[in-house]
This record gives structure tokens, sequence and C-alpha cells, in this order.
């Protein structure tokens, strides 16, 4: 039997959440799963294209998202969301409803993210240019205890990959294919 998942790493933009999770889906693929990410960003173009970015309509981002992230992982899809999800109450929200949910913290520091900016934003947004840029002009709710911890500003990708592979690892059950074909 193979059951689905939803892996949801939360963190600022530019973090890497996007690439940890395509990582994690090409490993996963190599194992035989079936296999969907939803990066916040083209979620948004497609399926959000009408939000903003009050807090409501962040919010009713995360929940369409989450619909999704459910209704894969209910027919046996592991589903890697890579999303701000700024605020706690949602992500929490999600774990509740999808139920088989590993919640992956990417931290990195607003410096290290400024650094990496090759678009400029955080600079603009640092400097009161943007507005509702999460993490400077609007808050961002780390995780109080999330499944797994990343820390991108001092480990590789391949560290990273590794501990979300070892958590979704630790999943497995008897009878319960999570990381091998079913």
């Amino acid at each position: 039997m193979n059951l689905g998942l939803t892996i949801w790493l939360t963190g600022l933009s530019g973090a890497g959440k996007s690439t940890i999770a395509d990582r994690v889906a090409e490993e996963l693929r190599e194992r035989g799963l079936p296999v969907e990410v939803l990066d916040g960003d083209e979620v948004r173009r497609n399926l959000s294209a009408g939000l903003g970015f009050s807090k409501e309509d962040r919010d009713t981002n995360i929940r369409r998202i989450g619909y999704v992230a459910e209704l894969l992982t209910r027919h046996g899809v592991v589903v890697l969301v890579a999303a701000i999800s700024p605020y706690r109450e949602v992500r929490s929200e999600m774990r509740d409803r999808i139920g088989r949910f590993l919640e992956v913290y990417v931290e990195c520091p607003i410096t290290v993210l400024a650094e990496r900016d090759v678009k400029g934003l955080y600079r603009k947004a640092l400097a009161g240019e943007i507005d509702h840029f999460t993490g400077v002009s609007d808050p961002y709710e780390a995780p109080d205890d999330p499944d797994v911890w990343i820390d991108s500003s001092v480990e590789t990708i391949d560290e990273s990959v590794a501990k979300v592979m070892t958590a979704i690892e630790g999943l497995a059950r008897p009878g319960v294919a999570v990381v091998q074909p079913g």
C-alpha cells in the first residue's frame, strides 16, 4: 500500500524551499513514487492570481494550496509544497486537514537572503520601497516545532535533502510504503 504525504516547506523568499522540494521530488521519483511539487509562486500565478498580499488573501492562497495538497495526498501522491506560508495558524490548519503531513522550516537570515537576492527585492524592501514584503514589512511566523529544521545559510542542499528524506523514511511502518514503490 502506498499512502500519500504532504511535505510542507515554509520559510522566507529565497531560503531554498523550491530547490529543496525539487531535489526531494527527484529522489522520491527515483524510488518509483508519484510526486507533485506545488510551488507557491506558480500556484499564485495559476490558482490565486486575483489575490493580493493582505493577511486574508495570503491565508486564502495557503488554503487553496492546502486543498490541492489534501486531494493529491488522499490519492496516494507525495506532495511537496514550497510556499512562504507566513502564518502558523493556517499552517496548523493545513496539518490538521491533510493528516499525513511533515512541516519543514527552511530558515535563513535576512542578511544572507539579501546577499543571495539577484533581483534586489530584499534591498528594496529593507529601504521601504516594497510594501507587504514577508519578513521585512509583513510578518513571518516561524514554526514553533517543525518536523524538520533546515538552516540553508550553513547547510548544503545535499544535507538539507538528506534531512527531509530521513524524516520521510521515519514515517514508514510495516506494510506502508512511503519511500519505496508500492
